[in-house]
């Protein structure tokens, strides 16, 4: 005779600093008393939880490792749960989370300027904390990269038509929060474009912008970052050197 277990509770991803308390997660339905264990992944090596054989699974960030539960019932039937990871972040300087934290995604590394030579690889990385752990979307002057949704951005073989300014948004059930814009440019050998063609004497027209899309006492806004990128498009095209600032 056997019978079903159904997991109704799936234990969810997080991605903390170091020395956080947090305690995962995993609910099963069956027709017999279930019994459950817990198993961690750290590198290459997994191994049972001694004494984790309960439904919650207290832990203490220590270092990235991940996570499964099994779940079996007096017939020996047996499933486990998603793998989950949990991430620890070793060195947070700046983005720490205040005391009160209620795991909105934290940006911990924001992507930076980047010179690539044609045909050659275009990385950008960033990283936030969140709990869960955050979901990622790259854009390109305010346009969503529907294949980047990953903390590094990977582009194998960079054309110029990659050139840009790219920001990241990390969100989570919280909320979202979007890293630094940084402008990449895409040319032969890495050089950067001429600002202006004028004399060495004439003025150059500049051009400072501000969004501001985070707020305290107001939910974090999305237009005022689309807004910057589609004014710097302008201005640039009206012959003006753009600095954009975010928040």
């Amino acid at each position: 005779f056997s019978t079903a277990i159904a997991i109704t509770e799936q234990p969810v991803s997080i991605s903390v600093p170091v020395g956080y308390s947090f305690t995962l997660r995993c609910r099963a339905e069956g027709r017999t008393l279930l019994q459950y264990q817990w198993f961690c992944q750290h590198q290459s090596d997994c191994r049972q939880i001694p004494g984790a054989t309960n439904p919650d699974l207290p832990i203490v960030a220590e270092q990235t490792k991940l996570y499964t539960c099994r779940v079996n019932d007096l017939y020996r039937n047996a499933v486990f749960s998603d793998w989950v990871k949990v991430e620890v972040h070793q060195c947070v300087a700046r983005g720490l989370p205040p005391r009160l934290w209620r795991g909105e995604p934290v940006i911990i590394l924001n992507p930076t300027e980047q010179r690539v030579e044609v045909g050659k690889p275009l990385q950008l990385q960033c990283a936030s904390m969140g709990v869960p752990a955050p979901c990622y979307q790259w854009y390109r002057n305010g346009n969503l990269l529907e294949q980047h949704k990953r903390k590094k951005l990977w582009i194998t073989h960079a054309k110029v038509s990659d050139s840009g300014t790219y920001l990241c948004c990390a969100s989570n059930s919280h909320g979202e929060h979007w890293t630094n814009a940084v402008d990449v440019y895409v040319g032969e050998q890495s050089q950067p474009p001429l600002l202006c063609c004028t004399s060495p004497g004439a003025r150059s027209k500049i051009a400072l912008l501000v969004g501001n899309n985070c707020y305290q006492h107001h939910p974090n806004l999305v237009a005022p970052v689309k807004d910057v990128f589609e004014l710097s498009r302008l201005l640039e095209q009206l012959g003006f050197q753009v600095v954009s600032l975010l928040d």
